[in-house]
């Protein structure tokens, strides 16, 4: 019997290595990745959210990225509306949320762990300034900075700026009410934004290009 167990344990060595290695290997690559997993899941659950507005009066560009001078930066969610241009900087992070809107920093708590961020406010303050820029064809428009949490942060900021659960983004939104953009130029200021993805889309296959490159060297140089 023993001799048996034996055999097919040699017989199936790899299956016992596939499994030694998911138990292994996968938990490591979750908390390596969970946080950028967490991300990916609170942007897309906010474009869900932003896709129920009236498509008459806004218009939704998700991930974008600017690249102005050597310098890029990408931003979560524009919204180009008749109200205006609203900026959404969302943030999948639950437990306390502690900070001020002139800070550099803000912390997340958890129980004991404290783990600083940088200020979203003042992130989405270098996301307008780079909309701005590739705007400044428009500069009759206004823009709206919003930063969007979970249900699971327990928001304790000092600030006068929008920051808001993502259940009440909509509501936050529709809060302004004063068309100052016309039907004609909301749809021509959403479609340069729209060029602008397709040209950076580009520079992101470039880099990714790059990189691959840069790697490649590497690995040849290691041999």
């Amino acid at each position: 019997m023993f001799e048996i167990i034996i055999s097919i344990l040699k017989s199936t060595w790899y299956i016992w290595l596939i499994i030694f290695l998911f138990g292994a290997v996968i938990p490591c690559l979750v908390k390596i990745f969970k946080p950028k997993i967490k991300g990916f899941i609170g942007e897309k659950t906010v474009a869900l959210i932003l896709a129920t507005l009236d498509k008459k009066k806004y218009k939704t560009i998700n991930d974008l990225i600017i690249k102005i001078e050597g310098e890029s930066t990408q931003i979560d969610h524009v919204v180009v509306s008749n109200y205006g241009i609203f900026v959404i900087e969302t943030k999948n992070y639950k437990g306390w949320i502690v900070g001020h809107e002139s800070g550099n920093d803000w912390k997340q708590v958890i129980y004991k762990e404290k783990n600083d961020f940088l200020n979203p406010i003042k992130q989405n303050e270098y996301h307008i300034k780079f909309l701005k820029a590739a705007l400044k064809i428009f500069p009759e428009v206004k823009y709206y900075p919003i930063i969007s949490f979970t249900a699971e942060a327990d928001i304790k900021v000092n600030t006068t700026k929008d920051v808001v659960h993502e259940e009440f983004l909509l509501r936050t939104i529709k809060k302004y009410r004063t068309e100052i953009i016309s039907d004609d130029l909301k749809d021509e200021i959403f479609d340069h934004l729209k060029m602008i993805r397709e040209m950076n889309a580009e520079y992101i296959k470039e880099h990714v290009r790059n990189i691959k490159e840069k790697r490649r060297k590497i690995n040849t140089e290691m041999r």
